[in-house]
């Protein structure tokens, strides 16, 4: 069946501008960093990502290495781009990034100028696009110059690969640095990508600052804790859960009982406001509009449906900011609440 997109998609979702640039993006963006690999259901992942767009989400975040196995996340999303979405190219946005282990050899991670230029060339290949929107470079690397990486950054856009790049998981001072060596070649950073959730709030200490002095955008991966702050723990750990694996983004470890009490006094506040705790959590990393997005993942379409309806709440008073600190600081020293 031929796939035509719904004709309301962008009635009910919210766009924010990205820093100080033009591009604006959907509140609420698709990352493909788990369940578009090659082991994935082709037609649940086909699903996914046209009702992403059918609810106004234009903006679909992948990297070299997405998968499991590596790669084949941007070959999945680029076929069903060339099935599906391929009259609609203009109204993507589709990033990808290079910057961990893709392949052996010196010159297959970190950040060098070959490793950077080879890979979205490979990227390009297997999305079947000429360019991508944005490109980032995925993590700092210590052992090459930022003027080497940034550089490649700039040659890239130059080269009319990406039309903006970003960078993610660096820190406040490397991105004020990286921030300025692009300016000087030219290349305004456009985004920053950093993890942040509820219970994961780092950038509130000096990165925000950094991007809102350089008009630099951000968008959050994992604003649900890898799943903890939905509603799949709040009775323990399932069997079928990623924390219940072997996965070292998300153990029992990282399950505690103090993080369960947390989580289930900020799913009570949830239900106040008649949101599920998922919709509360993305409400609240968007507060205040400091962040231009949210990656959320999927595993099927009825998590991204209710994930979207976040954006129908979200203002917080400040008595409910308030007991939200209470709540995360519990167990530190100061007072909070139990579930």
């Amino acid at each position: 069946m031929v796939y035509l997109a719904g004709e309301d998609r962008y009635e009910s979702m919210k766009y924010n501008r990205t820093g100080r640039s033009g591009l604006k993006l959907p509140a609420i963006s698709l990352g493909l960093w788990h369940n578009f690999g090659g082991i994935n259901n082709a037609e649940n992942g086909r699903s996914m990502i046209t009702r992403s767009f059918d609810l106004g989400i234009t903006h679909f975040d992948l990297a070299n290495n997405y998968g499991p196995p590596a790669g084949s996340a941007e070959e999945f999303f680029g076929q069903v781009l060339a099935s599906d979405m391929k009259p609609y190219r203009d109204e993507l946005v589709i990033s990808t990034k290079a910057g961990y282990h893709m392949w052996a050899g010196p010159y297959g991670d970190w950040g060098s100028r070959k490793y950077m230029i080879s890979s979205l060339d490979q990227s390009l290949k297997r999305l079947g696009l000429d360019y991508v929107d944005i490109f980032y470079s995925h993590r700092f690397d210590p052992n090459t110059p930022l003027e080497e990486t940034m550089g490649a950054l700039d040659h890239i856009v130059r080269s009319g690969k990406a039309l903006y790049v970003g960078v993610s998981n660096y820190s406040a001072e490397q991105t004020a640095e990286a921030a300025r060596i692009l300016k000087e070649l030219g290349t305004p950073m456009l985004i920053h990508q950093p993890r942040y959730s509820l219970l994961d709030r780092w950038i509130e200490n000096g990165l925000q600052d950094v991007l809102d002095e350089n008009g630099i955008g951000s968008i959050a991966f994992c604003p649900l804790a890898q799943g903890l702050l939905t509603n799949k723990y709040l009775n323990g750990i399932p069997e079928d859960s990623r924390a219940a694996s072997t996965s070292v983004f998300l153990n029992e470890n990282h399950v505690t009982p103090e993080t369960l009490r947390k989580v289930r006094a900020l799913n009570q506040m949830a239900a106040a406001r008649g949101q599920s705790l998922a919709q509360f959590s993305l409400a609240w990393a968007l507060r205040g509009e400091r962040l231009t997005s949210v990656l959320i993942g999927a595993s099927r379409v009825s998590q991204i449906e209710e994930n979207v309806e976040a954006l129908s709440n979200l203002e917080f008073s400040q008595e409910e900011l308030d007991r939200i600190d209470s709540i995360l600081n519990a167990g530190n020293g100061q007072d909070g609440g139990t579930a």
